[in-house]
């Protein structure tokens, strides 16, 4: 008999496109948040904090360029 929806292949696709909305949403949020704190603390002269938030800032933009180029090629190898 024919299987119209492959209902196990449906769910771990809905997950998984729920999990990487919402984690690619906070990390890129966090880089966000870094790149405020930054401004702010060199702002009142604090460089060492300025610098850590500076540098979690780059690390989120980093994951963030990472999951995107990960999507793209999960998708392009199916």
């Amino acid at each position: 008999m024919a299987v119209i929806v492959e209902t196990k292949q449906l769910l771990e696709t809905v997950i998984a496109s729920l999990v990487a909305g919402v984690g690619i949403t906070v990390v890129f949020s966090v880089a966000i948040w870094g790149v405020a704190r930054f401004a702010d603390l060199n702002r009142n002269e604090r460089p060492l904090a300025a610098g850590m938030a500076a540098t979690l800032a780059g690390l989120a933009v980093l994951v963030t360029l990472a999951t995107v180029v990960l999507g793209i090629v999960v998708m392009s190898s199916k």
